[in-house]
């Protein structure tokens, strides 16, 4: 591991070495400026990947970024956008704000080509770096509903609504119930346009029924009988049982009647985290406050 290293510094000191030679007549008269940029594009590359075998993740990063840089510089748009997306995937493993403004120069190199699928998916990954170990929701979400927005934009709806649930689901983490609650409506309706995802919108909109439930009572029992009205069959669905018994639970002050409830349901249908925080968070809020309606 330690040769390769040795021969990635030597790879890297030869590009240097090409870039930074004079550029005399015979040069610019045969082109042998661009040769020289093209042979240090391939030393910076081949340093990359023999840093990438040594794990050595940031000078592999920096490699890579630099082959991207002299790609740009060349017009070779694609190359470049190629080579950040190769340096954020090095970064990724060490410095995440790194790996994301590698990403940031791709998606503005797709986004000039008009490749917005592209710079979607790279958006969606950003989102996902802030998402995981960056634990940063608030930029997680911008990333998310920009990913979305291009989606939309080359009709890729399925991706698009994968997206905004995303936001909805940070956006309610966050206590922004009004925008969570605009989303889940919006995509459980669009699921109800199609025979395939038709089931799905028992999720969606029971998730919506419990922002509701996080802000007003009233309106979340004049919520689930407007989603019932859209989509009767919810009726049926446990989802639209357990929202109706919490709600009465909560106008009698039954803190406890409101628990085993919740209880009964993840028993059968184990709640996952984002459910047991939008309960337990309720839960707090009428015990502290039971004249809450």
């Amino acid at each position: 591991m330690a040769d390769n290293e040795q021969k990635a510094l030597q790879l890297v000191a030869e590009a240097e070495k090409k870039l930074t030679a004079p550029n005399g007549f015979f040069g610019k008269l045969f082109g042998g400026g661009n040769n020289r940029l093209e042979e240090a594009v391939e030393c910076y590359q081949r340093a990359a990947n023999l840093f990438k075998m040594g794990k050595n993740w940031n000078q592999a990063g920096k490699c890579f970024v630099e082959a991207a840089n002299l790609h740009a510089r060349a017009g070779s748009k694609h190359d470049a956008a190629t080579n950040y997306v190769d340096a954020s995937n090095c970064y990724k493993k060490t410095e995440i704000q790194e790996s994301v403004n590698s990403l940031l120069k791709a998606i503005e190199i797709y986004t000039d080509m008009g490749r917005f699928t592209m710079a979607a998916k790279h958006h969606q990954t950003i989102a996902e770096l802030y998402e995981g170990e960056a634990n940063d929701l608030q930029r997680s979400v911008q990333h998310y509903e920009q990913a979305a927005d291009y989606f939309k934009g080359e009709e890729s709806t399925s991706s698009a609504n994968k997206c905004m649930l995303k936001v909805a689901q940070y956006a309610a983490q966050l206590e922004d119930y009004e925008k969570a609650i605009q989303i889940y409506e919006e995509v459980a309706s669009s699921c109800l346009d199609s025979s395939l995802l038709k089931y799905s919108a028992k999720e969606y909109f029971f998730r919506a029924a419990l922002c509701h439930l996080s802000v007003d009572l009233l309106n979340a029992q004049h919520a689930i009988e407007k989603y019932a009205q859209q989509y009767p069959a919810f009726q049926d669905q446990r989802e639209y049982k357990l929202v109706k018994t919490l709600c009465e639970h909560l106008e009698e002050s039954n803190i406890e009647g409101f628990t085993d409830a919740i209880k009964d349901y993840d028993s059968i249908s184990r709640l996952d985290q984002w459910y047991t925080t939008i309960l337990l968070r309720i839960k707090k809020q009428y015990n502290e406050d039971p004249d809450l309606r």
